[in-house]
């Protein structure tokens, strides 16, 4: 059985962060959460994050996660401190596969993940450790090796000597170790280096010295191993990530012609032969169907939209848009509503928790609050539902077939029946019959010469 370990205690003083690092975002979502979705996905059914700064905001976040367990390392005394504060955990896995990685590493994969687990199994290991060649060998853990490519140990940068840090192959921080054979080594580890901590790399010397397997898998793509330590490297994590999801889009048939300011969310599925335009940020939990049109200046969060829909500079939000809808330019679509198909809604219109039937159209600057409108109902310019009486909501129902005359408002609770007329200009407070006319609004008064008259008073004439 495989199971894991998360360290997530750190501050991340370089941040400049009230939040613990891990907490810190890529793409709107903690970078701790993509760890979680990765180990997961790689068939660790147990986990344990250990927390440390701000473990009350880490621990909160976890509460929507099943079988993950927490330990508190407090004083925080490096890596291998860290896991010693997990050993109850590791103890009631000893005799599995325990996978030890950073909490601050958005882009280890499920993929790295299970092969360095199967190179470890297939070799035996006490330890695998994931490394990367990489160029930029600055604050890297570098892996020391023999003449003939046998692992030796792993020198921490800062504890490493000038030919030390001209090595290139880097330590991930990503472990698999047999479970007693971790508890054995973490026995042995001592803080004697320059920073006076317990390194979980110490592990590596300890477990060869006892005669133990110890192998190193390298990663086929160095950037899986990045993590941040301040908010440039966060917003080099950010471009990596957007430009990953990207690619998996495109290669899936979805259209980004152009991918200046479009970000997309790990969760997000896209159907084939949509496209998404420039400035879309698409988040959460959606859903997009096929041959859509998406942007350009669009967001979506947690919605769900059908196919041959265009989203033309709309923010959607918790709602469900569904086949051949067509909405914008500069729409807002709120939470709990629901946009049935062949909907128009045109520009400057928003819609909150309201259901639009079938064929209805809403061409522009109209506001639809907490209503059920039914199949092919024509909004007229500047209409608004007057749901909130300054105390409580309050919700209209309009039938099949209605016209809402331009300007008119409707007091809520009101119902206006199938194929009935608001005229222009009414306020309606009054639930309207099916197939009438409804009228309200005081009758015109014209004034002769009054304008005259009123220019005379102010001369005094």
């Amino acid at each position: 059985m495989k199971c894991a370990v998360i360290l997530a205690g750190g501050k991340g003083t370089r941040m400049k962060s009230e939040s613990p690092k891990v907490m810190c975002e890529v793409l709107f979502e903690p970078m701790l959460g993509y760890v979680i979705r990765a180990v997961k996905s790689a068939g660790c059914e147990n986990l344990c994050v250990v927390t440390g700064y701000r473990h009350d905001t880490v621990e909160e976040y976890l509460k929507s996660e099943s079988n993950i367990e927490t330990a508190y390392q407090n004083p925080q005394l490096g890596t291998g401190h860290a896991v010693m504060t997990a050993r109850n955990f590791i103890e009631k896995h000893k005799k599995d596969e325990i996978l030890i990685l950073n909490g601050d590493g958005p882009l280890m994969d499920a993929e790295t993940i299970n092969k360095a687990y199967d190179y470890h199994v297939k070799n035996g290991n006490s330890i695998t450790l994931v490394s990367a060649i990489v160029d930029d060998t600055e604050g890297i853990g570098h892996i020391k090796r023999d003449e003939n490519g046998t692992l030796l140990r792993i020198v921490e940068h800062k504890d490493a000597n000038e030919e030390e840090k001209k090595i290139r192959e880097s330590n991930a921080g990503t472990y698999w170790f047999r479970g007693e054979d971790l508890l054995f080594a973490l026995s042995k580890i001592t803080n004697n280096n320059a920073q006076h901590e317990y390194y979980l790399t110490d592990c590596l010397a300890i477990l060869i010295e006892s005669g133990k397997n110890a192998g190193a898998y390298v990663c086929e793509d160095s950037e899986v191993i990045l993590g941040a330590n301040d908010r440039k490297q966060l917003s080099d994590l950010n471009t990596i990530m957007r430009r990953k999801i990207n690619e998996k889009h495109m290669k899936n048939g979805v259209d980004i012609p152009c991918a200046d300011g479009v970000m997309i969310g790990m969760d997000v599925e896209i159907g084939a032969g949509t496209t998404i335009l420039p400035n879309t940020i698409i988040i959460g939990n959606t859903v997009i169907g096929e041959n859509c049109t998406v942007g350009p200046n669009g967001f979506v969060k947690n919605s769900v939209v059908g196919s041959g829909v265009t989203l033309d500079n709309v923010k959607l939000t918790d709602s469900t848009v569904e086949d051949n809808a067509d909405c914008g330019p500069f729409v807002q679509i709120r939470a709990g509503s629901r946009i049935r198909k062949g909907v128009h809604i045109g520009d400057f219109v928003e819609i909150k928790n309201s259901d639009i039937g079938e064929g209805t159209k809403c061409a522009h600057l109209t506001y639809i609050g907490d209503s059920d409108v039914g199949r092919n109902v024509n909004f007229g310019c500047g209409t608004v539902t007057v749901n909130y009486d300054g105390k409580s909501k309050h919700r209209c129902k309009i039938g099949d077939g209605a016209f809402i005359g331009c300007n008119t408002n409707l007091i809520a609770p009101v119902e206006i029946g199938e194929n009935a007329f608001t005229a222009a200009g009414s306020t309606i407070t009054e639930d309207v019959p099916a197939n009438a006319l409804s009228i309200a609004r005081q009758r015109q008064t014209n004034k002769k010469d009054w304008v005259l008259k009123k220019e005379r008073r102010e001369s005094g004439d």
